[in-house]
């Protein structure tokens, strides 16, 4: 049995942009890939020749078959040895897959993973505090040609140096921070829940739920939503999210995702709600329903360790614990988002049917009628 595996050759910290593009020598046999607003505020002037992808010129939303092949295409035009993906999941995901694809396309890296090779370096930097992408193996894509959202892994995904630099999340919008963090806080509970988690993963997974759940609390004692102490108080707590975000990561890689992200790729996939939005949605909905099953077990430790967090009663623990994050990101039903219920059926079947990948990591096992039950109840 697998007990840990930490994917990059090591983990940099880095106060700002500056000293790492110093330390790690960027140039001209470099592929920078970003987005826009990042290249402007914070890369421009440290590049030193450096080549530039920004991804943003193929659309904004989650990472598509389609958006991959055309930024593979064009990766073909420049002359590299190093990718050095510096923005959010998305980014790194799609410079993953490039770095691996060697100009193949993303059809084919998807059937065919085992055979590639990776011939260049790769550095991942993330801009945000949730995916964790940039010390796992794991890359999610909607694969549009198909209509349905997947994740891909594979150790040639795995990057050779992660970075964390604080300084380029200061300026996230609120709405990014609260969805990228919440997809760690979801990391960080199914992987902990999964039958593949050990005691290695479990002690990463726990840890980055204590530092999440304590930095919630300490941002919404600061001030009310929108204050300049709320935004103080974040900032200054960025670095703890940065690193709960790679425990998240590390115990993930390992123990897997779950239903959550299993259901909440149908709403990504069909409504384009951000990845940690949509795992929100489904996120206590599937605990409650693990609960009805099989209340005992790690659930019961993991109810414990929310409770003691939130200094509530352990039967109340799911109730606290939205009523907290509500107050950062208030939590929709389904349809709000748009769903409708002629869409539950689909989605359920679309889990059932494209989805065992995950849904083999869930805490108990959930058939066809349980999944439809929760979405009803999400409805």
């Amino acid at each position: 049995m697998k007990m840990l595996t930490v994917g990059p050759k090591d983990i940099y910290q880095f106060a700002t942009v500056k000293e790492f593009t110093k330390e790690f020598k960027l140039g001209a046999n470099d592929l920078v890939v970003s987005i826009g607003m990042i290249y402007d505020a914070f890369l421009k002037p440290y590049l030193n020749g450096a080549n530039v992808l920004l991804v943003d010129k193929y659309g904004n939303q989650e990472p598509t078959d389609v958006m991959i092949d055309a930024i593979i295409q064009d990766a073909g035009q420049f002359s590299y040895n190093r990718i050095v993906a510096i923005g959010g999941g998305a980014v790194m995901d799609m410079s993953k897959i490039v770095a691996v694809a060697g100009g193949a396309s993303i059809d084919d890296v998807i059937d065919h993973l085992p055979d590639f090779k990776r011939k260049v370096g790769l550095v991942l930097v993330p801009t945000t505090c949730g995916t964790g992408s940039e010390v796992t193996e794991i890359a999610a894509i909607n694969r549009t040609r198909l209509g349905c959202k997947a994740g891909i892994a594979g150790p040639e995904m795995f990057a050779d140096h992660a970075v964390l630099i604080p300084e380029l999340l200061y300026g996230l919008p609120d709405h990014v921070f609260m969805t990228s963090s919440l997809d760690a806080l979801v990391h960080s509970v199914e992987s902990t829940l999964s039958p593949n988690a050990t005691p290695y993963t479990r002690l990463f997974g726990y840890e980055a739920m204590k530092m999440i759940v304590n930095g919630y609390k300490a941002i919404v004692a600061a001030g009310p939503a929108g204050s300049s102490e709320r935004r103080a108080k974040r900032n200054e707590l960025m670095n703890d999210f940065l690193i709960a975000s790679d425990y998240a990561g590390i115990s993930f890689d390992t123990g897997g995702c779950a239903a959550v992200h299993a259901l909440s790729y149908q709403l990504g996939g069909k409504y384009h709600v951000p990845h940690g939005e949509s795992n929100y949605a489904m996120f206590t909905g599937v605990l409650r329903n693990y609960m009805e099953i099989k209340s005992d077990g790690e659930i019961a430790k993991l109810n414990a360790v929310l409770a003691e967090l939130l200094d509530c009663d352990v039967t109340n623990v799911y109730d606290e614990l939205e009523t907290l994050i509500n107050q950062l990101l208030p939590k929709k039903a389904l349809h709000e988002y748009g769903v409708t219920r002629e869409d539950l059926p689909e989605f359920t079947e679309r889990v059932m049917t494209t989805q065992a990948r995950l849904m083999r990591n869930n805490f108990v096992p959930l058939d066809t009628a349980r999944v439809r039950k929760i979405f009803e109840e999400l409805y």
